[in-house]
């Protein structure tokens, strides 16, 4: 099919897209600067510049496909709340482009997201579990629960919650940010105990499940990106440290939330996740590195 992919030069759309041209699909991904665009020219994908604040590029990119993969994110942690209203308003324009036509729209989601593991369910969150997050002054602006209601609405929605921590070469998130804060501050902080698990998946399998929920999922599916159900912080914190010959060191979460702001929050939430009936339903079987070995690796070393 033809599909319109948002964040498409992005950490995952980077690998998403040659998943589905390698599958026989077409792609035109939306770029908000000329590099953005050579790069996804690069890998043999059409181009329509415009971003998440330009809901007339995006409802033309919707239209003109037979599905849509919505990936960008603004990620403006210094204004959370801005970052929440792009994407309830760029998710709404996506799905009423596509109303009524029975085309898939997946949209990528957060394994975080109140109501599932941080809320303390006492077990990892699985795929049937609800997000408490609703309204533009919700966490990623309330969109899942948006999106989800368009599969009444003549829409094929799939939420594809990702794990936190989606790692690999040339990662930015989370991790990078923790590992250089412990370069800033000469020491590896895990917060508490550092027995709360965070789940982990590489960006190389996040791509094949993408491929996978555009294919087959049926609407209103909730699928979970995470190979690894919850890796302890206080492991993934050691393993940083000792890359980058550095102590480490308990901190208080209210502190280390001080330290990293927003970021720091998000580093003491237990957010188990099981990806069981996403195996299940979609036969996907991830493959690649784990969190701790993309650490040995040396993708977090600068």
């Amino acid at each position: 099919m033809r599909v319109f992919v948002t964040g498409a030069s992005g950490f995952i759309g980077s690998a998403v897209v040659p998943e589905l041209l390698s599958a026989g699909h077409d792609v035109l991904g939306l770029a908000r600067s000329e590099a953005s665009a050579a790069a996804v020219r690069a890998r043999g994908a059409e181009v329509l510049r415009g971003d998440l604040d330009d809901l007339a590029a995006l409802r033309r990119g919707a239209e003109s496909a037979e599905g849509v993969v919505h990936l960008a994110n603004k990620h403006d942690w210094t204004d959370p709340g801005e970052s929440d209203r792009a994407e309830r308003a760029a998710v709404e324009t996506l799905a009423e482009a596509l109303s009524g036509s029975g085309r898939p729209l997946v949209l990528a989601a957060g394994l975080a997201l109140p109501g599932l593991g941080r809320s303390g369910l006492g077990r990892p969150a699985e795929e049937d579990d609800r997000s408490d997050a609703h309204g533009v002054d919700s966490p990623r602006g309330g969109a899942e629960n948006l999106a989800l209601g368009y599969a009444e609405k003549g829409v094929r929605v799939v939420s594809a919650r990702f794990a936190p921590t989606v790692h690999g070469a040339g990662d930015r998130g989370f991790i990078a940010i923790v590992a250089e804060h412990a370069r800033r501050t000469g020491r590896a902080a895990y917060p508490g105990t550092g027995t709360n698990r965070w789940p982990a998946v590489h960006r190389s399998d996040t791509a094949v499940l993408v491929r996978l929920a555009l294919e087959q999922a049926p609407a209103g599916s909730v699928v979970h990106a995470a190979a690894e159900e919850g890796v302890p912080v206080r492991e993934v914190v050691t393993a940083l440290a000792r890359r980058l010959h550095l102590p480490t060191e308990s901190v208080p979460p209210e502190r280390l939330a001080q330290e990293l702001p927003f970021v720091g929050a998000f580093l003491a939430a237990d957010v188990p996740a099981s990806s069981a009936r996403t195996r299940e339903l979609l036969g996907w079987r991830p493959s690649g590195p784990t969190l701790l070995e993309d650490i040995d690796a040396g993708h977090y070393d600068r």
